[in-house]
C-alpha cells in the first residue's frame, strides 16, 4: 500500500545536541500510529520536523515524503501550500496556538479560504459543519465566540476542527489530551475517531499517555534518546514487549483496572482527626460558588483525595484550608484548632505541621536560589541555626533520593523528577503532620511520576504522615488514597474508601469519571463501551437546579417521568449507604437496578 508519509533517516540537531538521531516511520492511509516515549526522547522534535515548524538554527537531514513530495527542503511558501491542506497538525496547547484577537469562526474560516477558494458564504457555512462535527453546541453562536470563551476542551475541539478542515492526507497530533480532565479527554478523543473517519486521514498520535494509544493506534513506536528502539502493532507491544525500556513504561503506567489497590491502613475510631472540614463555602464576586457547603475530614496517618474536574472546587478548598483563617462560611479545623480563632503567631506555629507540595515545581521553586539553600528555606524562617539547618538539608536530601552533589545546583539543572523531589524535601523539612499535595506528579513523565509516587507512599509509612491529594488523574489516585471524596461543583457528590469507589461507584458522576479513564491495554481498551460524559460543568455562578449533575448525568433518561421531575426541582443532600459511603443522589438504588437491566439487554 502507498504510504501517506513515509519519513526516512531524519535527523535533528540543536547545536551539538542530537535530539533526533535517524528515525524511520510509515503511515498508510487511514491509519493510525501512536508515537510514545518521555520527554526529551525526541518525538515531539520528530513531528515538528515533518511539519516543517522546527526554529531555523535546527539542523534536519534525512527524507520526508508525504505522498509523492519530497518535504525537506521546500521553500516556506510551497510548503504553506501543503500546510493545512495535505498536512495538518493539531499543537498540545490550543491556547496557545490561536491567536487571541480574532474569533475561533475567522480563525477557521482563514485555513478553508485559503486552500478552497470558497465564497464567504461557503466558507461560513463550512465553518458551522466543522464546530458542530466536532460536539460545540450551537456551532453558529460558537464561531463567533474567542479563544478565552472556551473552555480548555472546546479548544482542543476546535483546534481538531481546524486541522480537518481541508481533509488531510497526515494529521499528526502532538499530545492532543495533555493537562485535560479525563471526561474531556475521552470527548477529545472521540473527536479524532471521528476526524480520521471523516477525512480518512492517516493520524500520528504524538504522546506519553499509553492509555490513549491503546484505545486508537494500530502500530506504536516507542522513542528514546532520538531513536526509535520498538516497533509493532498495539497488541506485541503491551503484551510482548521487547525492550527494557518498553517495559519499564509499561510498568510505570498507573490503571485503575488492577485487581486490588495497594495494602491501605483502616481508617478507625481511635485515630485522631488531623483535618476537619465542616459545611465549608468560598463564593465570589459575580455569585461564582466555588465551594458550596462541602464536609470532610483526614484521620492520622490517611490519605484522603479530593477528585473531579478542574472548576468542581478541588484547589479552591485547598487554599481555603491552607489559609488558616476564618473561613466565608462554615468551619476547618486543624489539629483540632479552629482556624477562625488563631492569632497571627498561633497560625504561624500550626503551619509546621501543615505543608504543601506543588503542582508545578518549576514555578515553585525561586530559580535565583540552589536547591539547598531552598531546602533550608522554611528551617531559616522558623529560627534554626545555620549548622542545624545544613545537618537537617542533607538528612532531607536522602530521605527523597536526592544526591548531596546536586545541593550546590539551581532548579533549572535539575530534572522534573528531581525538582518535585526538592519541592517535596522542602515540604518535610519542619516535620510536618498533615501534608497537602496538589497535583504532585500531573507535570512529570510517567516513569518519573511512578517514582514519586512511591517515594511519597514510602515517606508516609516511615514518616507516620497523614496527606490530603487534590488530583484530576484517578489512575494516580488509585495508588495513593485510602479514601476518596469526589467533587462537582463545589459540592462532595460521594465519598468511600478507595475500594468501594473504585470496585463499585455509585453516583453517576463517579462512574462517568472512572469510564472515562483509559486502561493501558488494547484488548481492555477497545472492548469498553461507554458514552463520553456530555459538554462542560455548568457555570459555578449558575449551577442548575436541584441536583448540580442532571443536565449531563448519563443515567438521567433512564429514570421514569416522576424520578426525573424529582431530579430537576430538589437538591440532593449526602446520605449513609448501608456499607458506609455518602452519596449526594436521589436515585442511587433506582439507577443501580435500571443499569443492571440495560446492560443486560
Amino acid at each position: 500500500m502507498t504510504a501517506a508519509l513515509e519519513v526516512r533517516g531524519l535527523r535533528i540537531g540543536f547545536g551539538d545536541v542530537a535530539a533526533v538521531r535517524g528515525v524511520d516511520l510509515r503511515l498508510t492511509r487511514g491509519e493510525v500510529v501512536g508515537l510514545v516515549g518521555e520527554s526529551g526522547s525526541g518525538k515531539s522534535a520528530t513531528a515538528l520536523g515533518v511539519m516543517g515548524l522546527l526554529p531555523p538554527s535546527a539542523t534536519v537531514t534525512g527524507s520526508v515524503r508525504l505522498g509523492g513530495t519530497e518535504l525537506l527542503g521546500l521553500a516556506d511558501r510551497e510548503l504553506a501550500r501543503i500546510r493545512g491542506k495535505d498536512l495538518a497538525m493539531v499543537f498540545q496547547d490550543p491556547q496557545s496556538a490561536f491567536t487571541p484577537v480574532y474569533s475561533i469562526g475567522a480563525q477557521i474560516a482563514e485555513t478553508v479560504r485559503i486552500h478552497q477558494g470558497l465564497r464567504r458564504s461557503a466558507v461560513r457555512a463550512r465553518v458551522v459543519e466543522l464546530l458542530d462535527l466536532v460536539g460545540i453546541p450551537d456551532p453558529a453562536l460558537a464561531a463567533r465566540a474567542f479563544p478565552h470563551e472556551f473552555s480548555g476542551g472546546m479548544r482542543q475541539r476546535a483546534m481538531i476542527a481546524m486541522a480537518m478542515a481541508n481533509k488531510p492526507s497526515v494529521l499528526i497530533a502532538d499530545e492532543p489530551t495533555t493537562a485535560l480532565d479525563v471526561t474531556v479527554q475521552a470527548q477529545v478523543l472521540a473527536v479524532l475517531r471521528e476526524a480520521r473517519a471523516a477525512t480518512g486521514a492517516a493520524l500520528l498520535l504524538v504522546t506519553h499517555d499509553l492509555g490513549v494509544v491503546a484505545g486508537l493506534a494500530d502500530r506504536v513506536l516507542v522513542m528514546n534518546e532520538g531513536r526509535i528502539v520498538e516497533d509493532g502493532t498495539a497488541e506485541e507491544i503491551f503484551e510482548r514487549p521487547r525492550t527494557p525500556y518498553t517495559v519499564r513504561l509499561l510498568q510505570a503506567t498507573p490503571r485503575i483496572d488492577t485487581a486490588a489497590p495497594r495494602p491501605r491502613r483502616p481508617v478507625t475510631a481511635g485515630r485522631g482527626r488531623v483535618l476537619q472540614v465542616e459545611g465549608l463555602v468560598r463564593h465570589y464576586r459575580g455569585g461564582a460558588r466555588a465551594v458550596d457547603g462541602v464536609d470532610f475530614d483526614v484521620h492520622e496517618g490517611e490519605t484522603l483525595a479530593l477528585v473531579g474536574e478542574s472548576g468542581c472546587g478541588k484547589t479552591t478548598t485547598l487554599l481555603e484550608i491552607m489559609a488558616l483563617h476564618r473561613p466565608q462560611r462554615g468551619r476547618i479545623s486543624v489539629f483540632g484548632r479552629d482556624t477562625a480563632a488563631l492569632g497571627r503567631s498561633q497560625r504561624r506555629a500550626l503551619r509546621r505541621d501543615l505543608q504543601i507540595v506543588f503542582q508545578d515545581p518549576v514555578a515553585a521553586l525561586d530559580p535565583r536560589m540552589p536547591v539547598g539553600e531552598l531546602i533550608a528555606e522554611p528551617l531559616w524562617a522558623h529560627g534554626a541555626a545555620r549548622g542545624d539547618a545544613a545537618m537537617r538539608v542533607r538528612e532531607l536530601a536522602g530521605l527523597v533520593g536526592l544526591g548531596d552533589d546536586l545541593l550546590g545546583r539551581y532548579p533549572q539543572a535539575l530534572s522534573g523528577g528531581q525538582r518535585q523531589r526538592v519541592g517535596i524535601a522542602r515540604a518535610l523539612a519542619l516535620r510536618p503532620r498533615l501534608v497537602v499535595l496538589d497535583e504532585p506528579v500531573s507535570a512529570l513523565d510517567v516513569a518519573v511520576q511512578a517514582e514519586v509516587l512511591e517515594l511519597l507512599a514510602d515517606l508516609r509509612r516511615r514518616l507516620e504522615l497523614a496527606y490530603l491529594v487534590v488530583a484530576h488523574d484517578l489512575a494516580v489516585v488509585r495508588m495513593l488514597a485510602d479514601r476518596v471524596a469526589v467533587m462537582y461543583l463545589g459540592r462532595i457528590v460521594e465519598l468511600g474508601t478507595a475500594e468501594q469507589i473504585y470496585r463499585l461507584p455509585r453516583h453517576p458522576y463517579t462512574k462517568a469519571l472512572l469510564a472515562a479513564v483509559p486502561v493501558p491495554d488494547p484488548r481492555i481498551e477497545r472492548a469498553r463501551v461507554r458514552t463520553p460524559l456530555a459538554g462542560d460543568p455548568p457555570s459555578p455562578a449558575a449551577p442548575p437546579p436541584g441536583c448540580r449533575f442532571h443536565p449531563r448525568c448519563p443515567a438521567y433518561r433512564l429514570l421514569d417521568e416522576a424520578r426525573r421531575l424529582h431530579c430537576t426541582a430538589v437538591d440532593p443532600r449526602p446520605r449513609d449507604l448501608p456499607d458506609g459511603r455518602l452519596v449526594a443522589c436521589h436515585h442511587t438504588e433506582q439507577l443501580d437496578a435500571v443499569e443492571q437491566m440495560a446492560r443486560n439487554g
